[in-house]
């Protein structure tokens, strides 16, 4: 007989992996213990050499499913006299590392008992098992057990007891196995005065969607506001009771067919669709959607999501209709996901609210996914993804807490060789979210037992996440130039610690000299960076004002474009904003007079558009630039001219040329649909281009593609397309391109620079 200690780290907690590795063992003849404990799991095994042998290869080669084994080390021990193998109770002592997995969808196995009548848990909304149901929304603390969950306040019957130190049963250390008789349980209020009288509470939900409600369903990390989306007029009320002018709304769908009634599904996003993580998917609307106009008004991209809980299943199978579900919040605030939150700032937006007695332990919003040329990419990392785990190629030397960026805002922690999301929080406009970033930053360290010694933070001095970084005056603040942020980012999710090219495309980030950046070219390492190439800036007349009326921006172009006079075929373009308007901004542009220099692609997109689309403002982020993209005629496949001025420090891509192309094009009435494919193509060439000239004289380096632009399918796929071949091209997927993943970046390049300081 040998023996073995085996310590197994990653995502290995709540979801049935002990139970796994005892009927693995048992089935081998192995003795011995497994438990959890503040890294992952521990396994003590004794058996034969040969036996151990196949057992440690098993556990590595053929894990369980539903788990991410990060690392696995053995070494051997003595040997003990024993006679089963068993799970023995947690290891809470030691230093801890998050092993708990995100939540996950219910699974098959649940969902036929779901609807199954001669199950005990028919119809019961909060069934799960090891395989599926909340994990990090209701934990407390870890180790994962159910004492350090929200679920520590029900006690099982003896059925589920039974289930539960049962080793041959699926729901064996389920930790919030529940039924009807021992479980949360579900109940509908009224916020209208009225008392829920029903008794089949779904049944009654169900009835008031079909009636144009508004009903607030709590889900896994918080509560969502759903409506009818089949009917015009209930979407415009949630609109208008939610302030939410033209931002599309998520849509769940009972089942991946119904969804391809809807949308265009390809394999790669029925598989995004239909994962564990169940994010919201960014799919192309079929022509003929029975679907309300109202819920995606300006776009042809619909957000799709599947069932993820059986309180959802139930809901769809008794609305039979797709439901809107969208966040339970007021525009710009965080997400309720307590019961009498719900009920104070809900009140006036839903008609009722379906709730349940079973705690969430932290608001964890929906996740949103795209398949962008060919690639799963996670736009925002949240829910069925967080805290899943970044494990780092080189480990940092203290824990790092890194701040995010100011929109789209995700914050994330860096301790030894694994980084760790927090949940999305989003942008930092109102104080309640600010307090919900604050809020959620705490509870991280407190489930990790770690305190940062390094705080980083974005360049902008106006971020609140920057005020905060500062307030911090026991730690180490480090500040981070927001693109070399987002290289890193996409350095650190391939695991690449030598330098890159970066190709850094969004619409702003605090630059160094003095203008907003936002189309560069960086030869970066974690400990430094290089901005060797860049875009001719324009001016934002307004400062920020112009991102929202982005006419201001295509007035810009035309006036660079056209050396401050532009002719009438140009201005005409802008006919809709008044001349005195106009005057306004050409003398805000040429006094220098709050009109800041704005180097961002993702600006160019929003002047190209507002000159060709007649967009003159823009309701939400990215608004202007998603439309601009979607028109583009496929076919066309000409581009306009440009220019690379290498006189400058760094080389500047001037699109002046591609302006006055597309000014002569308009108004000889072409589509904008082919103004938009050449201007999509002058984009991609010039990339193209200026990497060419940078390689020939730095040297053949891996491309970073990364930036909210690189979300443009046809301008990252074309690129791609065209550089694939000459070097190796790095681009998202488990870390979003946007803001919502540079925190990773930020997390890196402290820690470098403190190791530089010594």
């Amino acid at each position: 007989m040998a023996g073995y200690r085996i310590e197994v780290r990653g995502t290995v907690q709540g979801v049935g992996f002990r139970p796994w590795v005892c009927r693995l063992a048992r089935r081998m003849g192995v003795v011995g213990r497994v438990q959890n404990d503040p890294r992952g799991v521990s396994i003590e095994a004794f058996a034969s050499t040969a036996v151990l042998g196949r057992f440690i290869d098993e556990l590595r080669t053929d894990p369980l499913p539903t788990a991410r084994i990060a690392e696995l080390r053995e070494a051997p021990i003595p040997d003990e006299d024993l006679d089963a193998f068993v799970i023995e109770s947690s290891e809470a002592s030691g230093r801890k590392a998050l092993s708990i997995p995100p939540d996950l969808a219910t699974c098959e196995d649940c969902t036929k008992e779901l609807l199954d009548e001669r199950d005990r848990r028919f119809e019961y909304p909060f069934t799960n098992c090891t395989a599926c149901g909340p994990r990090f929304t209701i934990a407390t603390g870890i180790p994962y057990d159910r004492a350090a969950t929200t679920m520590s306040e029900f006690v099982m019957c003896e059925a589920c007891r039974a289930e539960f130190d049962d080793v041959e049963n699926r729901r064996f250390h389920a930790q919030p196995n529940a039924c009807p008789e021992c479980g949360p349980s579900l109940r509908l209020d009224r916020l209208d005065g009225h008392a829920a009288t029903a008794s089949n509470v779904l049944a009654h939900a169900a009835e008031l969607l079909s009636r144009g409600k508004v009903v607030a369903v709590k889900g896994l990390g918080g509560f969502h506001l759903a409506c009818d989306a089949t009917d015009g007029a209930a979407v415009r009320r949630l609109r208008e009771r939610k302030h939410r002018d033209e931002k599309p709304f998520a849509v769940m769908v009972q089942s991946l067919a119904e969804a391809g009634a809807l949308a265009e599904i390809s394999s790669e996003e029925g598989a995004l669709l239909s994962a564990a993580e169940r994010p919201v998917v960014l799919l192309r609307r079929r022509q003929d959607a029975r679907l309300a106009v109202e819920v995606s008004p300006d776009t042809s991209l619909l957000g799709l999501f599947l069932p993820y809980t059986p309180l959802h299943h139930l809901l769809l199978a008794a609305a039979r209709r797709p439901l809107v579900m969208t966040s339970a919040n007021v525009s710009d605030e965080p997400i309720c996901f307590e019961n009498d939150e719900a009920r104070r700032r809900l009140e006036g937006i839903a008609d009722a609210i379906l709730l349940h007695d079973r705690k969430i332990a932290m608001r964890c919003d929906d996740s949103v996914s795209r398949v962008i040329a060919g690639v799963p990419t996670i736009m925002r990392r949240s829910r069925g993804f967080v805290p899943r785990p970044i494990y780092l190629s080189r480990p940092v030397a203290r824990p790092v807490l890194a701040c995010g960026a100011h929109l789209n805002n995700t914050f994330c922690i860096a301790m030894e060789d694994t980084a760790y999301f927090g949940p999305h929080i989003g942008d930092l406009e109102t104080v309640a979210a600010l307090d919900f970033f604050e809020e959620a930053i705490e509870r991280m360290q407190t489930i990790l037992s770690v305190r940062p010694e390094v705080v980083a933070h974005d360049l902008h001095p106006g971020y609140p996440s920057t005020r905060y970084a500062q307030t911090r005056t026991e730690l180490s603040v480090v500040g981070v130039q927001h693109h070399h942020a987002h290289v890193v980012s996409l350095m650190a999710e391939h695991g690449i610690c030598d330098q890159v090219l970066g190709v850094a495309y969004d619409g702003t980030g605090f630059g160094e000299d003095g203008t907003s950046w936002g189309g560069d070219f960086l030869l970066c390492t974690a400990e430094r960076y290089e901005r060797v190439g860049t875009f001719r800036p324009i001016r934002l007349a307004g400062g920020n004002l112009a991102m929202r009326e982005v006419w201001r921006i295509g007035y810009a172009l035309l006036h660079d474009a056209y050396d401050g006079a532009p002719p009438r075929n140009a201005t005409a373009l802008l006919d809709g904003v008044p001349s005195s308007s106009l005057l306004l901004v050409k003398q805000m542009i040429e006094r220098e007079i709050n009109a800041p220099r704005a180097r961002g692609v993702g600006r160019y997109f929003d002047g190209f558009g507002a000159l060709a689309l007649g967009r003159a403002r823009s309701t939400h982020e990215g608004q202007v630039a998603i439309a601009w993209d979607q028109v583009a005629n496929t076919s066309v496949v000409d581009a306009y001219p440009y220019e690379i001025d290498r006189r400058t420090t760094p080389w500047e891509v001037d699109l002046r040329p591609a302006v006055r192309a597309a000014v002569e094009d308009l108004a000889a009435s072409a589509p904008p649909g082919d103004v938009s494919a050449r201007f999509h193509n002058a984009l991609i060439a010039a990339t193209s281009e200026l990497l060419d000239l940078l390689w020939a004289e730095r040297g053949n380096l891996p491309v970073a593609l990364t930036g909210g632009v690189f979300q443009n399918e046809r301008l990252a796929a074309g690129i791609e397309n065209v550089i694939r071949n000459k070097n190796e091209v790095l681009r998202h997927g488990a870390v979003p391109p946007g803001d919502g993943g540079i925190a990773l970046g930020q997390a890196l390049i402290a820690d470098a620079v403190m190791r530089d300081k010594g």
